[in-house]
């Protein structure tokens, strides 16, 4: 095992002993083989229902309907790829002024933190689509979804910066300072630089939630990958089949993601937390 990759297990549990191992094993195959009983007879089901008819699933073979799909899916990765760039910036904002040591600002800096993560970006994209026309204030579909899936993932990205700000060094601050440095240089110059590189894996995992947030554009009709799959459902009556390609789809985009996040956390020298005591792959 690397030196930088730990289990998840390793990290929070000690290591198990035998009668636990064997206890865990027997615990795996009885549920893989529940968890493979339970595939069967969803498939059987689909099968029984028609849901597996060469009707429900030709439409597939047409290049316009995997053109339809790529047009969906970019508009997915304008959305999520705005909402990142937003999110970044109120974030580090936010963690700032939290951090500022000003007691007022820091007080506010924590309300907004706290209301943007426990409020659901659902809510905040139902009161942008139907709060705001109410007072004169009118948006395309694709800030009305792109700004409330900003604004839910600034308030947990503050945290991840204020974590990555706590994690440097107390005696680097310390030593900026005896030097001359204001607190203001200290932070932009010696401890941002080193905070950013240790969370850049978190923050690239986050670009995972984003993307999932996304997924409710169709509440706003913007044409993302899931509106344009809703699209195929209404125009070739194919429930079963389209929501499985589009779930298939999101499911690579996020384990690319998250491999993403490992190799930058390898590149970076960060310690990985990993599922399993080998090395992530």
């Amino acid at each position: 095992m690397s030196a930088h990759t730990m289990s998840m297990r390793d990290a929070l549990y000690e290591a198990p002993g035998p009668r636990t191992k064997r206890l865990t094993v027997i615990g795996t195959i009885v549920s893989l083989a529940l968890v493979c009983v339970g595939l069967a007879l969803v498939v059987r089901q689909f099968y029984v229902t028609g849901q597996l008819d060469a009707k429900y699933w030709a439409f597939f073979a047409r290049p316009t309907t995997w053109l339809y799909l790529l047009n969906g899916f970019v508009g997915t990765v304008k959305v999520a790829a705005m909402a990142a760039v937003i999110s970044l910036v109120l974030g580090v904002l936010l963690m700032l002024a939290r951090t500022s040591g000003i007691k007022p600002l820091a007080f506010v800096a924590r309300v907004i933190i706290d209301f943007f993560r426990g409020v659901p970006s659902l809510l905040l994209i139902y009161f942008f689509y139907l709060g705001l026309p109410t007072v004169g204030i009118r948006m395309s579909p694709f800030w009305m979804i792109t700004i409330p899936v900003a604004l839910a993932a600034s308030g947990v990205l503050a945290e991840v910066f204020r974590a990555g700000v706590n994690a440097v060094p107390k005696g680097q601050t310390e030593a900026a300072l005896s030097i001359g440095l204001t607190p203001g240089k200290t932070m932009f110059k010696i401890v941002l630089p080193q905070a950013l590189r240790i969370v850049i894996p978190s923050l690239i995992s986050q670009l995972v939630v984003v993307v999932k947030d996304t997924t409710v554009a169709y509440v706003v009709s913007y044409p993302d990958l899931m509106q344009n799959g809703r699209v195929l459902i209404t125009t070739n009556d194919a429930v079963v089949s389209v929501y499985l390609v589009t779930a298939v789809i999101y499911i690579l985009v996020n384990y690319a993601i998250n491999q993403l996040s490992i190799s930058m956390a390898r590149r970076s020298g960060n310690p990985i937390i990993s599922r399993t005591t080998e090395n992530p792959t």
